[in-house]
């Protein structure tokens, strides 16, 4: 795990935290009914109930349980049904029929939710909670905040294969600012040190922080649009494998793919978590695959960047931008109009790094070294955060990770080129 707790942060400040945190779940799943809590639209995504539950088994079983002499769980069924990918711990439920699940009923989860909380407060109020506790806490909280942001995601996934296209929340004033005029900024490279280097939390993936060598290269100065976008697939981006990779063009061909998963067939609208909407030409394009961002910055005459080059761009960046406290729900064109734009916030940038350890990584001995490291192959890094993404979650040096295929993240792209 590797993970360290802020040396400013006091048992006080923890236990505030967790429940800031434990209340923002409840909070995203507050404008959904019943029925939208069970049903799982494919075997990536989960139902928002399955969430809220296997977040709240994180607590018991590797807090709890480790700190409460005798603990009993809530129900010893739910370390079966709720245990995602530890096989440490146990046995576990089979993910693509997580949507099975009828029971536990959601208000039998609520009340898991309910009780463990309670649990955890009794135990926050200790002062002589050893550090390694207290680090297992601080991780579980980063860890719901991920799993908010999954919350979002596949309830729209759930929504878009509705054909009444409902919305999960009512729209917001669309912001009409046009995009700013694409640049790029060029970066000299050279010996640098990426990765964490603070007291502050980071997950295992980010460390250690180590030096490397990247040679001078320029940087778009914000995301590429749906306007830009638009233009590759009306220019049969699709339809040439000239841009593809071949594993790329073989699940474009498999998957009848000829757009963006939530743009409509006219090309007019796409779908969001406010329910359809005119597709404007000047907000980034979001839920891309590593392989449709690829191929468009082939298209281009760019690529993708490196994470090694992303992170030098983004180390004097502030963090701030369109997140999820924004409660804007869709990536939105940049405020600004100078400097790098859109580094943080609105949507995950694909970069062309292999999801790799950085030299001298070592997982973690027991089942929380599960978390990341056997995750490191066969994927592509992300960096930056979403719309979806709560703003206290992300930092420079954070290393999101899905495979090239995957769509229904708020994931989109950053043109980089050689110098």
């Amino acid at each position: 795990m590797n993970a360290i707790i802020d040396v400013k942060l006091d048992l006080t400040q923890l236990g505030s935290r967790f429940q800031l945190i434990r209340a923002a779940s409840m909070a995203l799943a507050e404008p959904l009914a019943p029925e939208d809590y069970v049903v799982q639209s494919m075997p990536d995504a989960s139902p928002v109930k399955w969430h809220l539950a296997h977040t709240t088994w994180f607590f018991e079983e590797f807090v709890l349980q480790h700190a409460v002499p005798g603990y009993e769980f809530h129900d010893e069924q739910f370390r079966f049904l709720f245990n995602s990918y530890y096989n440490s711990v146990g046995p576990m439920h089979s993910r693509p029929h997580r949507g099975l699940l009828s029971r536990p009923t959601v208000e039998q989860v609520f009340e898991y939710r309910e009780r463990i909380d309670e649990r955890m407060g009794e135990l926050l109020q200790r002062q002589d909670l050893p550090p390694a506790i207290r680090d297992t806490v601080v991780l579980g909280l980063n860890h719901e905040q991920q799993h908010q942001e999954l919350l979002l995601t596949d309830i729209k996934h759930l929504f878009s294969c509705n054909p009444l296209l409902p919305a999960y929340i009512r729209a917001r004033t669309v912001q009409t600012r046009g995009a700013a005029a694409l640049e790029f900024e060029r970066f000299d490279g050279g010996l640098i040190e990426v990765g964490h280097s603070d007291s502050s939390f980071c997950f295992d993936n980010e460390l250690p922080r180590h030096r490397t060598y990247t040679a001078a290269f320029s940087l778009a100065n914000r995301a590429v649009t749906n306007g830009e976008y638009l233009q590759f697939v009306r220019a049969g981006g699709y339809e040439e494998a000239i841009h593809w990779l071949s594993d790329g063009w073989a699940t474009v061909q498999r998957e009848g793919w000829q757009r963006p998963i939530y743009w409509t067939p006219s090309l007019e609208q796409e779908f969001t978590l406010t329910g359809l909407r005119e597709l404007n030409p000047a907000t980034p394009v979001c839920h891309l695959s590593y392989y449709e961002a690829d191929a468009f910055a082939r298209w281009a005459g760019a690529r993708l960047p490196s994470e090694v080059e992303w992170e030098l761009a983004a180390d004097d960046v502030d963090i701030r931008g369109n997140f999820v406290e924004g409660r804007r729900w869709h990536p939105e064109a940049p405020a600004q109009e100078t400097g790098l734009m859109q580094m943080f916030g609105d949507v995950w940038e694909w970069t062309q790094s292999a999801y790799a350890p950085y030299p001298g990584f070592k997982t973690t001995a027991g089942a929380l070294g599960e978390y990341n490291g056997k995750f490191m192959v066969n994927q592509l890094v992300l960096r930056g955060g979403s719309c979806a993404t709560p703003l206290s979650h992300i930092r420079a040096t954070y290393r999101n990770f899905f495979n090239p295929g995957a769509r229904w993240q708020f994931t989109g792209l950053r043109l980089a080129r050689d110098v």
